[in-house]
């Protein structure tokens, strides 16, 4: 079943076309993790935070993905990382356009 993992954390940047150049490669690279279905990236300037809602085809390779990104972030000065694991209501999802696999 598909998992939903969201994660935030704070960032002072890049944002923007800046984020996409820098980050071009690590977004390249997810798409090779475990289970990884698809992610949304997302950013906040004002609020100086950044983070994605990513979907995998089960809890374990979420879970798996996290942990191993929580590692990276805190490798690179990021301690606080909010995430939260969701399912998916496929009925509901369905009838309001959104993508389920």
């Amino acid at each position: 079943m598909v998992t939903i993992l969201q994660v935030d954390f704070p960032l002072d940047g890049p944002f923007g076309e800046a984020m996409a150049q820098e980050f071009k490669d690590l977004a390249v690279s997810i798409n090779d993790e475990p289970g990884f279905l698809w992610k949304i990236w997302t950013e906040n300037e004002a609020e100086k935070e950044a983070g994605g809602i990513y979907a995998f085809d089960s809890n374990e390779h979420a879970q798996q993905y996290l942990t191993m990104h929580r590692a990276r972030l805190k490798s690179l000065g990021v301690i606080q990382v909010n995430a939260k694991l969701f399912k998916i209501n496929n009925g509901l999802t369905t009838i309001t356009n959104g993508r389920i696999d």
